[in-house]
């Protein structure tokens, strides 16, 4: 009997050492066995949303190509002008307008061209249009006039004397036509032009490709004889802004308020590198990780001298947009842009299709006149004057004037005192 215990004893033991030994083996297996499930789990339910993800912005693209169904509405901005006073639209773009927005449901039409309704269309009336008739006549015979008194109707080499047909937008549906020049309210007007190229409000708000490439996408450019044939039946129309106010605005945004690591913050920190010792910027430079204001006009004006090319948000618009061997038919202000944008929606019977809106509204909140005095008061008169010479021609052909910024200006002797002191 004691021999049956002892050998039962030892069988039992014998399948506990057993027992406990699968168990040791088999549960770091099954530890392994459920992470493997459970990160398998997650790259199916990845690869699933990422399916589906991928699959929503197909039909998101497919919508805006698409012409929208008859009835579909959806909500479009439109900013109210107060006709009874001209306000200035570079107060608009520092945000201190009282001017409000509001949306409206457009409606689409058979064609699938999205309407602005009725009640929401902005008009002037005769009377106002006929004064702005008057007032575009009398840019185009100034424009004329300016272009032959300085023989830049005559065809030459140069960027001046060479049709430059680069920028044109040419929409021969709608029978428009612009040269883009960039800081001139050219953000409003991108967006105009990709709503008449087809895209819808919705898309265009939603969207984080640049408004310039999805319009380039329907608006191949044009050769001179392409532009000049578009011209016959179509309005072609120019947006000019004050020199000295464009280019502050193109610096601010493209230098001061660059995106990190984008092209212009590298060569704000190019110029940093280059310009910020020099004898007689080192008082003027600051610590900033931007160039200021006085080393980028330096900056830009060796770019001129040097014959480079410039960049297209500091360019002149005379060279860029070639207005004195181009025809264009109307020249709209930036400063008066709310009434000449509502004549040249009118004119182009584009007025329930596209609304004058304002977008790209300035950095910073500061308004505009502040702020051309805390920057060019940075500049001697030498700088002011040498920079004037580069824009000279798109001062007189629109009609702009320098006077009020020699006021801003630096003695020069101080200058040269600080440079020798340093």
């Amino acid at each position: 009997m004691k021999l049956n215990k002892s050998n039962a004893n030892c069988r039992v033991r014998r399948y506990l050492l057993i027992f406990t030994a699968l168990s040791l083996l088999l549960l770091p297996l099954s530890l392994i066995y459920l992470v493997w499930n459970e990160q398998l789990q997650k790259i199916k339910g990845y690869e699933a949303f990422n399916a589906q993800q991928q699959q929503q912005e197909q039909q998101q693209q497919q919508q805006q190509q698409q012409p929208l169904s008859v009835g579909q509405t959806f909500r479009y901005p439109v900013l109210l002008l107060n006709k009874n006073k001209n306000k200035e639209l570079t107060v608009v773009a520092t945000g201190k307008t009282k001017n409000k927005w509001r949306y409206v449901d457009k409606i689409n039409n058979e064609t699938g061209l999205p309407l602005i309704p009725d009640y929401a269309v902005q008009t002037l009336s005769q009377d106002e249009m006929q004064e702005m008739s008057v007032r575009m006549e009398e840019r185009l015979d100034r424009l004329k006039d300016k272009c032959s008194e300085y023989g830049l109707d005559v065809l030459g080499h140069d960027s001046w004397h060479t049709p430059n047909t680069w920028e044109f937008l040419v929409n021969k549906k709608y029978h428009i036509i612009w040269c883009n020049v960039f800081k001139a309210a050219s953000s409003s007007w991108m967006f105009n032009f990709n709503v008449l190229a087809g895209y819808t409000p919705n898309y265009l708000h939603k969207t984080k490709k640049i408004l310039l490439n999805l319009a380039r996408e329907r608006y191949p450019r044009v050769t001179l004889q392409e532009l000049r044939e578009a011209q016959n039946d179509s309005i072609t129309f120019i947006i000019a802004r004050n020199p000295f106010e464009r280019l502050l605005s193109a610096y601010r945004d493209k230098i001061v308020f660059a995106l990190p690591y984008s092209f212009h913050d590298k060569l704000g920190r190019s110029i940093v590198r280059t310009y910020r010792k020099k004898p007689k910027l080192v008082a003027r430079s600051g610590n900033t990780k931007y160039p200021s204001f006085p080393e980028f006009v330096h900056w830009l004006l060796d770019q001129v001298k040097r014959g480079n090319y410039i960049d297209m948000h500091f360019v002149s618009a005379t060279s860029f947009c070639t207005p004195c061997l181009i025809r264009f038919d109307m020249i709209l202000k930036f400063e008066s842009l709310a009434e000449d944008q509502l004549y040249l929606i009118e004119k182009t019977g584009l007025k329930r299709v596209i609304a004058p809106v304002w977008r790209n509204m300035g950095k910073g909140g500061r308004k505009t006149q502040e702020l051309q005095q805390q920057f060019y008061s940075q500049l001697t008169r030498k700088e002011m004057m040498a920079l004037y010479e580069y824009y000279q021609f798109d001062f007189d052909l629109f009609g702009y004037d320098i006077k009020e910024y020699l006021k801003y200006a630096r003695a020069d002797a101080l200058e040269d005192a600080a440079a020798s002191v340093a």
